[in-house]
């Protein structure tokens, strides 16, 4: 998937979450991402955040912070 595509629907989420009540967005919008994602999504994402984030929304950002690191190799 194109990175811009995957930072869309990234962005998408977290605005969605960022309306809800609570103080646990960051850990909602990354339990989506990981009930959600295929691994292969999950995987570009932390490497778009590894390589600075770019346009990735703040909300986003956190909590692509918060998935578990893929395994060596994936």
């Amino acid at each position: 998937m194109s990175p811009e595509k995957l930072v869309y629907m990234a962005n998408q989420i977290a605005t969605f979450f960022a309306t809800q009540p609570g103080e646990d967005r960051a850990e909602r919008v990354a339990a989506h991402l990981s009930d959600f994602w295929e691994p292969r999504m999950r995987v570009q994402l932390l490497e778009i955040v590894a390589a600075g984030g770019a346009g990735l929304s703040p909300l986003a950002l956190e909590a692509a912070g918060r998935l578990p690191q893929p395994p060596d190799g994936a």
